[in-house]
């Protein structure tokens, strides 16, 4: 009889011979390096993973040039969308016009008989000329410890943190003490025509239950000095009116007098709305920021005499500098189409803002400056809003920053822009500016939107992820 020839380990991947057992499975060589490699990987986090989320959203182009184009809001849908179902979430992805997608998630809480929670984000960014930065604006470089980009600060960063917040939570098994709806939204820098507004109109039953927000624009850091960190939690936002001025003329050629050329005067009109200076508003908003700086920096400071307030406030001096008064700043001139042909018409727009509760008086001062030769048309206007600063949820904001940091204080301010807020607002949420970075005191942050060399630092947004999850358990 001829025995079977017993097979060798190199035959039989991944099994041994075991004497009075027979076959066992054991671990192949290769088996045992994937196993140490697994071992010694370290951990994945939402602070471990947060900077390349942000750069592969920077790395999506969404610039939106207010045409209605919005050429990478679908890519970026489908990669938010991607990173929440890997975890068994199922969101929607809903188009407002072609290519202009927003993406939306509910996320269930312990107690859903609870209000739910709203953390929202836009996708969308404004273009950015690569010739005028250090890195191109849509690589999403790491340098000098920060992530660089065009959405860096506005608002990809939010969008990353949101997603490492709640990927980390998932891994976990954490659940939320109440609804959370994500909403990573299209068309923000353009009013929010094709993504929020679309939502609010359309889609209201995807925020049912939903009484309260944060967004972007507040929970950014102030260092007043090295026992108090401020943070501002955007309260309030002016509202908007993007105008275009016409003036009609008698055209003409070139070479000959003309006493109602309209260039001359749609220039002489705009000339006085650029130098014109709004009369001092202070807001209750406005008011009670003011209170807590003096409160920190141990002064009394009088809001007749802003100029030296201002200057202690370094570089959010832009910030709070244009929520004093109303604003209306020309942006864009055209007229003609020849050297030698004096047009009939000329026309400009003009980016208007005002504070809560100013409107009425900002278009009749408006028309004052402009004067009778003006038509003025509205291209897209905004109310204002405003929340008080105060409830359970301003105090989990307070308790998670204080977590992480402990001179930290939470403080009111107004927005100078608008955000997604605005749309929201419509259906009773009460909606705040909460994406928590601790800045270093040199930093330009509010220089950096819309501006040249956007970035955000990467402990920032760790410090951001951990906040967001601290504040998540406690509202």
């Amino acid at each position: 009889m001829v025995g079977r020839a017993r097979a060798t380990r190199a035959e039989v991947p991944g099994w041994c011979w075991g004497a009075g057992a027979g076959w066992r499975r054991g671990v192949t060589v290769s088996e045992r390096s994937e196993s140490a490699e697994r071992a010694a990987a370290p951990k994945v986090t939402g602070e471990s993973e947060v900077a390349d989320l942000c750069r592969d959203l920077i790395r999506i182009d969404t610039s939106n040039y207010g045409d209605g184009s919005g050429p990478g809001e679908r890519k970026a849908a489908e990669y938010v969308a991607e990173q929440l179902a890997e975890f068994g979430l199922e969101p929607q992805i809903i188009e407002s016009a072609k290519g202009r997608a927003s993406t939306v998630v509910r996320i269930e809480g312990e107690d859903r008989s609870r209000p739910g929670l709203l953390i929202h984000g836009h996708t969308d960014v404004v273009p950015a000329n690569a010739a005028d930065w250090s890195y191109d604006p849509f690589s999403g470089e790491i340098a000098d410890g920060c992530v660089w980009g065009r959405g860096a600060v506005d608002m990809k960063d939010m969008d990353a943190m949101t997603l490492a917040v709640v990927r980390d939570r998932l891994r976990t098994g954490r659940k939320p003490p109440r609804d959370l709806v994500l909403a990573f939204l299209a068309d923000e820098e353009a009013g929010g025509t094709y993504g929020a507004r679309y939502l609010v109109d359309k889609h209201p039953g995807l925020f049912e239950g939903v009484t309260e927000a944060i967004g972007e624009v507040g929970g950014f850091s102030f260092t007043v000095n090295d026992r108090t960190r401020l943070y501002l939690v955007e309260t309030a936002e002016k509202g908007m009116h993007w105008m275009r001025l016409t003036v009609e003329g008698r055209a003409g050629h070139g070479s000959m007098e003309n006493d109602d050329n309209a260039i001359t005067e749609l220039c002489e009109a705009v000339a006085r709305l650029g130098r014109h200076q709004f009369p001092l508003r202070i807001t209750k908003t406005v008011r009670a920021f003011l209170d807590e700086l003096s409160d920190a920096l141990g002064v009394e400071l009088d809001p007749e005499n802003m100029d030296e307030t201002l200057r202690v406030l370094g570089g959010i001096a832009k910030m709070i500098g244009t929520t004093l008064r109303n604003t209306a700043q020309p942006t864009m001139l055209g007229a003609g189409y020849k050297v030698n042909v004096i047009p009939g018409q000329a026309t400009a727009h003009v980016d208007g803002r005002f504070l809560p509760g100013y409107e009425e008086e900002f278009l009749a001062e408006l028309d004052s400056v402009l004067g009778p030769r003006v038509k003025r048309e509205s291209l897209h206007s905004d109310k204002a809003i405003e929340t008080s600063f105060d409830g359970a949820l301003v105090e989990a904001m307070q308790t998670a920053l204080r977590a992480e940091d402990p001179i930290a204080r939470a403080v009111p301010y107004c927005l100078s822009g608008g955000t997604d807020a605005k749309s929201f607002q419509d259906l009773g949420i009460r909606c705040f500016g909460f994406a928590p970075l601790q800045l270093p005191p040199e930093l330009d942050f509010a220089g950096m939107f819309h501006g040249v060399d956007e970035r955000v630092p990467v402990d920032g947004l760790k410090f951001g992820v951990r906040v967001l999850d601290r504040f998540i358990d406690a509202c």
